[in-house]
Protein backbone atom coordinates (compact mmCIF):
# COMPACT_ATOMS: atom_id res chain seq x y z
CA UNK A 1 0.00 0.00 0.00
CA UNK A 2 1.42 3.38 -1.29
CA UNK A 3 -0.22 5.64 0.51
CA UNK A 4 1.43 8.41 2.30
CA UNK A 5 -0.26 10.64 4.56
CA UNK A 6 2.27 12.32 6.99
CA UNK A 7 0.74 15.61 6.02
CA UNK A 8 -2.51 14.17 7.91
CA UNK A 9 -0.88 13.16 11.11
CA UNK A 10 -1.76 15.80 14.14
CA UNK A 11 -4.49 17.67 12.18
CA UNK A 12 -7.40 14.90 13.41
CA UNK A 13 -9.09 15.13 16.75
CA UNK A 14 -8.66 12.51 19.72
CA UNK A 15 -10.84 9.66 20.51
CA UNK A 16 -12.31 12.12 23.30
CA UNK A 17 -13.08 14.78 20.78
CA UNK A 18 -14.46 12.96 18.97
CA UNK A 19 -17.01 11.16 21.99
CA UNK A 20 -17.58 14.79 23.53
CA UNK A 21 -18.44 16.18 19.69
CA UNK A 22 -20.82 13.52 18.75
CA UNK A 23 -24.13 14.73 17.46
CA UNK A 24 -25.89 11.75 16.61
CA UNK A 25 -25.67 8.21 18.97
CA UNK A 26 -23.28 9.81 21.33
CA UNK A 27 -25.27 7.45 24.21
CA UNK A 28 -24.92 4.31 21.60
CA UNK A 29 -21.08 4.59 21.22
CA UNK A 30 -20.62 5.24 24.77
CA UNK A 31 -22.52 1.99 25.89
CA UNK A 32 -20.32 0.04 23.47
CA UNK A 33 -17.10 1.51 24.72
CA UNK A 34 -18.40 1.06 28.12
CA UNK A 35 -19.67 -2.46 27.51
CA UNK A 36 -16.29 -3.64 26.08
CA UNK A 37 -14.33 -6.48 28.07
CA UNK A 38 -11.27 -8.22 26.63
CA UNK A 39 -13.02 -12.06 26.40
CA UNK A 40 -9.78 -13.29 24.89
CA UNK A 41 -6.10 -12.76 27.49
CA UNK A 42 -4.03 -13.30 24.76
CA UNK A 43 -5.23 -10.88 22.59
CA UNK A 44 -5.34 -8.09 25.60
CA UNK A 45 -1.67 -9.33 26.18
CA UNK A 46 -0.83 -8.60 22.43
CA UNK A 47 -2.27 -5.09 22.14
CA UNK A 48 -0.08 -4.60 25.73
CA UNK A 49 3.34 -5.65 24.39
CA UNK A 50 2.33 -2.94 21.58
CA UNK A 51 3.26 -0.41 24.35
CA UNK A 52 6.73 -0.85 23.50
CA UNK A 53 6.16 -0.12 19.76
CA UNK A 54 6.60 4.08 19.46
CA UNK A 55 6.64 3.32 15.58
CA UNK A 56 2.64 2.72 15.47
CA UNK A 57 0.24 5.69 14.60
CA UNK A 58 -3.57 5.21 13.75
CA UNK A 59 -5.78 7.52 11.73
CA UNK A 60 -9.55 7.07 11.57
CA UNK A 61 -11.93 7.67 9.38
CA UNK A 62 -15.20 8.46 11.21
CA UNK A 63 -18.84 10.12 11.38
CA UNK A 64 -21.10 9.93 14.26
CA UNK A 65 -24.10 9.44 11.98
CA UNK A 66 -22.86 5.64 10.51
CA UNK A 67 -24.05 3.09 12.90
CA UNK A 68 -21.29 0.48 11.61
CA UNK A 69 -18.71 3.47 13.42
CA UNK A 70 -20.92 3.08 16.54
CA UNK A 71 -20.66 -0.57 16.46
CA UNK A 72 -16.89 -0.82 15.74
CA UNK A 73 -15.16 2.12 16.94
CA UNK A 74 -15.50 1.84 20.30
CA UNK A 75 -14.08 -1.41 20.31
CA UNK A 76 -11.05 0.12 17.99
CA UNK A 77 -10.93 2.69 20.91
CA UNK A 78 -10.24 0.40 23.61
CA UNK A 79 -7.32 -1.72 21.52
CA UNK A 80 -5.97 0.81 20.90
CA UNK A 81 -5.97 2.33 24.35
CA UNK A 82 -4.63 -0.67 25.51
CA UNK A 83 -1.88 -0.22 23.18
CA UNK A 84 -1.36 3.29 23.88
CA UNK A 85 -0.77 3.43 20.22
CA UNK A 86 -1.11 7.66 18.86
CA UNK A 87 -4.75 7.79 17.78
CA UNK A 88 -6.65 10.19 15.79
CA UNK A 89 -10.11 10.57 14.21
CA UNK A 90 -10.57 13.00 10.82
CA UNK A 91 -14.10 13.48 10.70
CA UNK A 92 -15.54 11.88 6.85
CA UNK A 93 -17.09 15.55 6.08
CA UNK A 94 -14.08 17.38 6.23
CA UNK A 95 -11.32 14.45 5.13
CA UNK A 96 -12.58 13.56 1.59
CA UNK A 97 -9.17 13.67 0.52
CA UNK A 98 -8.38 10.78 2.75
CA UNK A 99 -11.12 9.37 2.01
CA UNK A 100 -11.05 8.76 -1.48
CA UNK A 101 -7.64 7.01 -1.12
CA UNK A 102 -9.46 4.05 1.04
CA UNK A 103 -13.27 3.58 -1.12
CA UNK A 104 -14.74 0.03 -0.21
CA UNK A 105 -15.92 -1.31 -3.56
CA UNK A 106 -15.70 2.15 -4.97
CA UNK A 107 -17.96 4.16 -2.53
CA UNK A 108 -16.94 6.06 0.46
CA UNK A 109 -17.86 3.60 3.96
CA UNK A 110 -16.77 4.33 7.05
CA UNK A 111 -15.44 3.59 9.15
CA UNK A 112 -11.86 3.29 8.25
CA UNK A 113 -8.92 2.48 10.89
CA UNK A 114 -5.43 3.46 9.38
CA UNK A 115 -2.38 2.28 10.48
CA UNK A 116 0.96 4.68 9.59
CA UNK A 117 4.86 4.75 10.41
CA UNK A 118 5.71 7.73 12.19
CA UNK A 119 6.22 9.25 9.03
CA UNK A 120 2.41 8.81 7.60
CA UNK A 121 3.13 5.36 5.43
CA UNK A 122 0.78 3.92 5.70
CA UNK A 123 0.92 0.13 7.02
CA UNK A 124 -2.83 -1.24 6.76
CA UNK A 125 -6.42 -0.90 7.27
CA UNK A 126 -9.14 -2.48 8.80
CA UNK A 127 -12.97 -1.47 8.10
CA UNK A 128 -15.67 -0.34 7.51
CA UNK A 129 -17.01 -3.64 9.22
CA UNK A 130 -15.88 -7.34 10.34
CA UNK A 131 -14.92 -9.23 7.50
CA UNK A 132 -17.94 -12.03 8.13
CA UNK A 133 -20.46 -8.52 7.91
CA UNK A 134 -18.55 -7.27 5.10
CA UNK A 135 -19.17 -10.19 2.76
CA UNK A 136 -23.01 -9.31 3.25
CA UNK A 137 -22.91 -6.26 1.45
CA UNK A 138 -20.14 -7.40 -0.91
CA UNK A 139 -22.85 -9.98 -2.10
CA UNK A 140 -25.11 -7.36 -2.11
CA UNK A 141 -23.54 -4.96 -4.45
CA UNK A 142 -22.84 -8.10 -6.60
CA UNK A 143 -26.50 -8.85 -7.04
CA UNK A 144 -27.55 -5.45 -7.40
CA UNK A 145 -25.02 -3.23 -9.17
CA UNK A 146 -27.91 -0.89 -10.49
CA UNK A 147 -28.65 1.86 -7.60
CA UNK A 148 -31.04 3.52 -9.95
CA UNK A 149 -33.08 0.47 -10.08
CA UNK A 150 -36.94 1.14 -8.37
CA UNK A 151 -36.62 -2.01 -6.14
CA UNK A 152 -33.14 -1.11 -5.19
CA UNK A 153 -33.87 1.11 -1.89
CA UNK A 154 -36.00 -1.54 -0.81
CA UNK A 155 -33.40 -3.98 -1.47
CA UNK A 156 -30.80 -1.99 0.43
CA UNK A 157 -33.51 -2.04 3.64
CA UNK A 158 -33.49 -5.50 3.87
CA UNK A 159 -29.50 -5.83 3.19
CA UNK A 160 -29.11 -3.64 6.22
CA UNK A 161 -31.59 -5.96 8.82
CA UNK A 162 -29.07 -8.76 7.22
CA UNK A 163 -26.03 -6.49 8.53
CA UNK A 164 -27.16 -5.69 12.00
CA UNK A 165 -28.35 -9.13 12.44
CA UNK A 166 -24.62 -10.79 11.34
CA UNK A 167 -23.22 -8.13 14.17
CA UNK A 168 -24.89 -10.64 16.51
CA UNK A 169 -26.87 -9.65 20.07
CA UNK A 170 -24.48 -7.01 22.42
CA UNK A 171 -21.19 -7.22 21.83
CA UNK A 172 -20.71 -10.59 20.36
CA UNK A 173 -18.91 -8.50 17.04
CA UNK A 174 -16.48 -6.86 19.94
CA UNK A 175 -14.03 -9.97 19.54
CA UNK A 176 -14.19 -10.36 16.28
CA UNK A 177 -12.47 -6.92 15.71
CA UNK A 178 -9.97 -7.24 18.28
CA UNK A 179 -9.24 -10.60 16.00
CA UNK A 180 -8.64 -8.74 13.39
CA UNK A 181 -7.39 -6.08 14.35
CA UNK A 182 -4.62 -8.61 15.96
CA UNK A 183 -4.33 -10.22 12.50
CA UNK A 184 -3.59 -6.75 11.28
CA UNK A 185 -1.35 -5.64 13.31
CA UNK A 186 0.81 -8.99 13.43
CA UNK A 187 1.74 -8.18 9.92
CA UNK A 188 3.75 -4.75 10.87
Amino acid sequence: MAVQLADKLDTGISPQQFIDGMQENQEEFKAGYDQFAWENEGDRMFFESLKFRDDLRVLILAADWCGDVVRNVPVVFRALETAEIPTEVLILEENFDVMDQFLTMGGRSVPVVIFTDTGGHVLGKWGPRPDHVQQIMVRFKQENPDREAPDYEAKMAECRKELIAAYGKGTEHHAVIIKELRELVSGF
